[in-house]
């Protein structure tokens, strides 16, 4: 089943271009600013993948500004049906593929089949999970998102072994995330090269792959994009959002200064191997 993460990642293909995939909570600093930075993001950006954190009071791997935001969102009273509904209101005027990045508690507490079926209905174009158990209730969830037409991503670390990196990749429909560091998100001054990963995971998967983790300068998005599809930034626009009289504008200027680090045009994605 093709759904609008593919037809993003192949029009990205098909025009030679990489992709800068925005990360926001979902939330903050209020659910009205979090729809108007959808509409802003596709003024700065064109249509893109952009993921949209569902606030959790134990956020996963998340850094200082995001697990603030979050926590924020949630003591003004940002719940996941809330989050359901402001997708639902701005479904019909969008183009972006839209991406819950969820913890496996949450989904749980809901119940997967319920909470991949409100998140289908509201107009989620896909699931990240990143604390989901591969070996255990990631199946389930595959065949549960499969059901509904979402794209369901996973990560891959560096210090992830061979065998699970192929039965991760396996397991994604969307795009794989791999990740540019070990620790917690946040701005940092310089990127790892992650060349390397990305082409292992290029030879078990001809999945997009996205880097994350770290980037908030248009040199970190030119360097993770020579060999990846796609530089994933998160904490560097919540923290704009956050400090800002206009945090939609201010957001979306930010990814348009970010984006000026991408590819001119005339390089297509790797290949898979």
């Amino acid at each position: 089943m093709t759904h609008r993460v593919d037809e993003i990642f192949a029009t990205l293909r098909a025009e030679g271009r990489k992709g800068l995939i925005p990360f926001v909570t979902a939330g903050y600093p209020s659910l009205q600013a979090t729809a108007a930075v959808i509409g802003a993001f596709e003024e700065s950006l064109g249509p893109t993948v952009v993921e949209l954190g569902i606030p959790f009071s134990d956020p996963i791997a998340d850094g200082p500004v995001i697990a603030a935001s979050m926590h924020e969102a949630l003591h003004c009273g940002v719940t996941p049906q809330a989050v359901f509904d402001t997708v639902r209101s701005l479904r019909p005027d969008t183009g972006h593929a839209l991406v819950a990045m969820v913890s496996a508690s949450i989904v749980e507490r809901m119940g997967p089949d319920r909470f991949v079926a409100l998140a289908a209905e509201s107009g989620f174009d896909g699931l990240i999970v990143p604390d989901l158990d591969v070996s255990g209730s990631a199946g389930r969830l595959d065949e549960i998102t499969a059901r509904h037409g979402l794209a369901l991503t996973m990560l891959v670390a560096p210090n992830t072994p061979a065998g699970r990196v192929a039965s991760i990749a396996s397991r994604c429909t969307g795009f794989v995330y791999v990740l540019a560091r070990v620790g917690l998100t946040g701005e940092r001054t310089s990127l790892p090269d992650v060349s390397a990963r990305v082409q292992a995971v290029r030879s078990v998967t001809d999945r997009p792959i996205a880097v994350g983790f770290g980037i908030s300068r248009p040199e970190q998005v030119a360097a993770a994009t020579r060999t990846a599809d796609a530089a994933i930034v998160g904490s560097a626009i919540v923290r704009r959002m956050g400090r800002a009289a206009d945090p939609a504008a201010a957001a979306a200027e930010f990814a348009a200064e970010l984006a000026a680090g991408l590819p001119s045009g005339n390089g297509s994605p790797a290949a898979p191997e």
